[in-house]
């Protein structure tokens, strides 16, 4: 493919972008927001079933460095889009999405969207069509090109017992309860056989005195899990009911989609279930009950799910395997430290070696551009010994987005970031126009001593597309790339850049050039308003309270074994599910709870004033590097190894706020997606939320205008309130 130049044809995209998501439906936004931010903003990308072609106007009026082409089937559908969307970066082709539409190696970027089930369900409902479809559309992708596939999914299969209210229908319509047989006898109506079998179950025939009763006027059936999804999702399209009954939406399982990326040659750099808050609180919540056969309640199932993947080039591995256990090698260590006040002793862990990330940026009219490394390997995070999985239901990806680093050593610092920009990103010395300090803060410093420090490095503009030379032992070290800095912001908001420290470094990098960060594409936060809170102070007070040095050193004798330090064989695993590489690789998770953590944004909105709380801490790791061990940070747990999903967490949460700073809460909202604060030492992983706080009855916490806290950010030294404090004002609109 020819190779593109930043040049003034993007100029203004990101005013567009502002102006035209604002004004899509809360819908459309969701599902084009969510796609668009896994693409690179350049390229040419395909759009496949793109039906009325609104999908591939609204991502070519988003993104004008994109070459958008839909793609339908129906030669009617490609005319009448043809007719009614017109831009320079838009085009459309009549093609069969499951047959080659173009040349291989043509496309950047594929993306599927509420397509693929239609191309099963309309070929006998065999689901292997649409693996057939995807080997077809990989073949056209170029070399590290991006394959996107949203859509519904299918949960495990197994009988689960599914109420449904038999009192909510009126004259024109039936009842949940008799919709659902009705679905029974209709469902896959193309089939010879259509519909499938239940079991009805009285109340008085459950003798499980664990289990809940039956609501009255409710009724009760054992049936397929995955059968009782497909009937949740399609409940309330009544109108469309004779169309509804054709099509089966669910085709595969998480897992099985993961198997199938993987075995077409796609590193998985995403794959999470989504649960559209809207679907859920119209829909569902309420509306129903599931449990499994264990009569555990079960969660409410995916209104929609996405995968993404990257074609890795050939003999490149696309996924890691955790292997045998192993003597550690003393990558890692471990030391020890004595609270004189309380007299608890705090475990950290350290790597032996201090890197420096450099981000090397430069701007083309209104966007500005970050220099990094995708792909990367980090095989720790697929760890499945010694971690639990995500709370949201999401895979651990094993390669990530994520900056340049050199490790610290007796040269001059500006010398070692030169030779790096050579050697990694090609950058000659007579392009680097100026350094300046960049990040500088704590990734987790209740157990980990590592102060992460960054460089930004501004540079001529200039296409950056190369590989990595390979360091890391496995089969790729990754490539570096130019990457537009808004559209890390939207992948880190839902989910799609793990690594938070190009997020922090962009967040900070924008705010000190004086550019807008964009607008914020994860989940809404709304607060309702309250009544000011005690303990009220500026943020420059409490960075300016007097220091403290709460500890000393202590021996391993004394540790209470809050961390385990682990050594593991990783298999690098290629697309034929072949071993390519084996490294070891050391880590350390907590003993005692999952890996999973949970950090709190409290929020109280007054009038245009929204103030966040802050708790006053003493931690090792920043007595270590600072001299002093103060630190203000946000409320933040780890999580019990028993929650094995967000639901049950949540009764958890609330108690923790309650009984430890008096806190009672409003509605709690997702903050953007998981992140992992330091992924090549830990398979920790952090779930920023919102809480909009009804009630604050101590004086634990001080109360502090968000807007200081993002002001006086270069100073806030804890990694999680610094995501929380940046994603908070960008959700709730203080960023502009």
């Amino acid at each position: 493919m020819k190779k593109k130049t930043y040049a003034k044809q993007f100029r203004g995209d990101l005013e567009a972008y502002r102006r035209y998501l604002a004004g899509m439906d809360a819908s459309m936004k969701q599902k084009t927001a969510l796609t668009a931010a896994h693409l690179l903003c350049q390229g040419r990308v395909a759009d496949m079933g793109m039906g009325s072609g609104s999908g591939s106007f609204a991502l070519a009026s988003l993104y004008a460095g994109l070459e958008v082409i839909g793609v339908d089937i129906s030669a009617t559908m490609v005319q009448l889009a043809v007719e009614k969307y017109n831009l320079p970066n838009l085009r459309f082709v009549q093609g069969d999405i499951a047959r080659h539409v173009f040349a291989e190696g043509y496309l950047d970027g594929i993306f599927n969207s509420s397509v693929l089930h239609h191309v099963t369900s309309f070929n006998g409902y065999r689901h292997e069509a649409a693996a057939e479809a995807l080997a077809a559309q990989v073949k056209q992708l170029a070399r590290q090109g991006t394959l996107i596939v949203r859509d519904f999914l299918a949960p495990d299969e197994g009988d689960i017992l599914l109420d449904l209210p038999d009192c909510d229908g009126d004259v024109k319509s039936v009842s949940s309860a008799a919709l659902f047989e009705i679905f029974a006898e209709q469902f896959r109506k193309l089939s010879p056989q259509p519909g499938f079998g239940y079991e009805k179950i009285e109340n008085s025939a459950v003798e499980n005195p664990e289990l809940p009763p039956l609501n009255v006027n409710w009724k009760r059936y054992k049936v397929d899990a995955r059968l009782a999804v497909e009937f949740l999702l399609r409940k309330d399209y009544r109108d469309d009911w004779d169309t509804e009954i054709l099509e089966e939406y669910t085709y595969y399982t998480q897992s099985r989609f993961e198997a199938v990326f993987a075995g077409l040659g796609l590193r998985v750099t995403a794959s999470t279930p989504l649960r559209n808050p809207w679907i859920v609180r119209n829909r569902l919540h309420g509306k129903f009950q599931w449990w499994g056969m264990n009569n555990e309640p079960l969660e409410i199932p995916a209104t929609n799910y996405i995968i993404v993947g990257e074609r890795a080039p050939l003999n490149e591995g696309v996924d890691f395997k955790q292997g045998e256990n192993v003597t550690p090698q003393g990558y890692l260590t471990m030391s020890y430290y004595k609270n004189k006040t309380t007299g608890n002793i705090m475990e950290l862990a350290r790597r032996k070696f201090t890197t420096l990330d450099v981000l090397p940026w430069f701007s083309e009219g209104d966007e500005t551009f970050i220099i990094a490394r995708r792909s990367y390997p980090r095989p720790i995070l697929r760890s499945t010994q010694h971690s639990a999985p995500p709370l949201d239901g999401s895979r651990a990806v094993g390669y990530v987005t994520e900056p340049l680093n050199v490790l610290s050593d007796d040269q001059p610092q500006g010398e070692t970031i030169e030779a790096a920009l050579i050697e990694m990103a090609g950058i000659d010395i007579e392009k680097i126009r100026a350094f300046a300090p960049g990040s500088r803060y704590y990734p987790s410093p209740g157990g980990i001593l590592e102060e992460v420090r960054s460089t930004f490095t501004e540079v001529d503009p200039l296409l950056v597309e190369r590989d990595i030379v390979n360091r890391s032992g496995f089969t790729s070290s990754g490539h570096v790339r130019a990457i537009e800095a808004q559209q890390l912001l939207r992948a880190a908001q839902v989910g799609g850049l793990p690594d938070a420290r190009l997020e922090l470094n962009v967040y900070q990098l924008l705010t000190e050039l004086g550019r807008e960060t964009g607008p914020w594409i994860g989940a809404a936060v709304t607060l309702q308003n309250r009544v000011k809170p005690r303990n009220v102070q500026a943020m420059q007070a409490l960075l300016n309270q007097p220091a403290r040095r709460n500890f000393i050193r202590a021996g391993a004798e004394e540790a209470s074994g809050f961390l385990d330090l682990h050594c593991s064989e990783f298999q690098e695993i290629g697309g034929s599910g072949e071993i390519l590489s084996r490294q070891v690789r050391e880590y350390v998770t907590p003993s005692r709870y999952s890996c999973n953590t949970i950090s709190t944004a409290l929020t109280i909105r007054v009038g245009s004033e929204i103030y966040i709380g802050l708790e006053d801490r003493d931690l090792p790791a920043v007595q270590c590097f600072q001299g002093r061990s103060d630190l203000w940070v946000v409320p933040a747990w780890r999580v019990p190894e028993e929650f094995k999903s967000m639901s049950p967490c949540m009764p958890w949460i609330k108690e923790q706020l309650q009984k430890e700073h008096g806190i009672v809460c409003g509605e709690i909202f997702p903050l953007g997606g998981c992140y992992y604060p330091s992924p090549g030492l830990t398979p920790e992983r952090v779930f920023p939320l919102v809480v909009d706080v009804a009630e604050s009855n101590t004086d634990t916490l001080h109360w502090v205008p968000l807007s200081e806290v993002t002001a006086h950010a270069s100073q806030v030294a804890d990694g999680h309130l610094r995501i929380s404090a940046w994603r908070a004002a960008h959700a709730l609109g203080l960023l502009k």
